[in-house]
């Protein structure tokens, strides 16, 4: 709990909602809780940690910029040294723009590890096509990184290998050439999906106004049978069976 800078009596619960409401169901009136004094919700929320990694890089790297130990930061966030040291250096050899473009997105630290194999301008042209894949995962950015051209990867990580066998040029160029079209389909959907959509309402609302007309489902009943179900299901109606029967008396 934190405490309310505008009322020294009042808490405000940052954390266990959930377990706060089972200890009213049982009968509780009193519990043990950890008090913060200032409002700092990123340390008493530290299992709960949903900040992008360049934040909590940002965060770490300003804190240790301020005189605070690596060592205190760990103890807060109930993490190794290591792990903090790995952090604060999360955007070594990482492009300015590649950085910002990523900044707000859930890649992984091993993402990072990828990317700064690659030169600057690819890590942009690779940021991009997460962004707009939507995807950030390890899997994507090895794939990325498989991809990526001899001429385009940081000198002194050529040479290294992740024991996995190097895709040939005709590969490569085959995945880039899947890669670009898949973007381009992707864009495409994207620019077009909210008239579609649009058109996709118009369309159910007249066809369900349609069908609701008794002489004109009875003639498509008796006419075209086929056209009539595929508009019962885009206007999602029940099968007009009675319409039926009545044509065959």
């Amino acid at each position: 709990m934190t405490a309310d800078t505008t009322n020294a009596e009042r808490w405000f619960l940052l954390d266990g909602h959930l377990r706060i409401e089972a200890l009213k169901d049982l009968g509780f009136t009193e519990v043990e809780c950890l008090l913060a004094p200032d409002d700092d919700t990123y340390t008493y929320n530290k299992r709960v940690n949903r900040i992008p990694p360049i934040q909590e890089h940002r965060m770490i790297a300003r804190a240790m910029e301020r005189g605070v130990s690596s060592a205190d930061i760990a103890t807060a966030l109930n993490i190794q040294v290591e792990a903090v040291l790995r952090r604060f250096r999360l955007l070594d050899g990482i492009s300015t723009e590649a950085a910002e473009m990523l900044k707000d997105t859930p890649c992984s630290m091993k993402v990072f590890d990828i990317l700064r194999q690659m030169t600057a301008v690819r890590q942009i042209e690779s940021a991009d096509l997460m962004i707009g894949q939507n995807n950030f995962t390890v899997m994507f950015a090895r794939a990325l990184r498989a991809a990526t051209s001899e001429n385009q990867l940081v000198p002194n990580r050529r040479g290294k290998k992740e024991g996995r066998t190097t895709p040939s040029g005709q590969q490569i160029a085959r995945m880039e050439r899947e890669l670009a079209a898949l973007q381009t389909q992707v864009k495409s959907v994207e620019e077009t999906y909210g008239i579609d959509n649009l058109h996709l309402t118009v369309a159910r609302s007249y066809i369900a106004k349609l069908l609701a007309n008794k002489r004109i489902a009875r003639w498509m009943a008796t006419h075209q049978q086929d056209y009539l179900g595929e508009f019962q299901k885009i206007a999602e109606i029940d099968p007009l069976g009675s319409i039926g029967a009545e044509t065959n008396t």
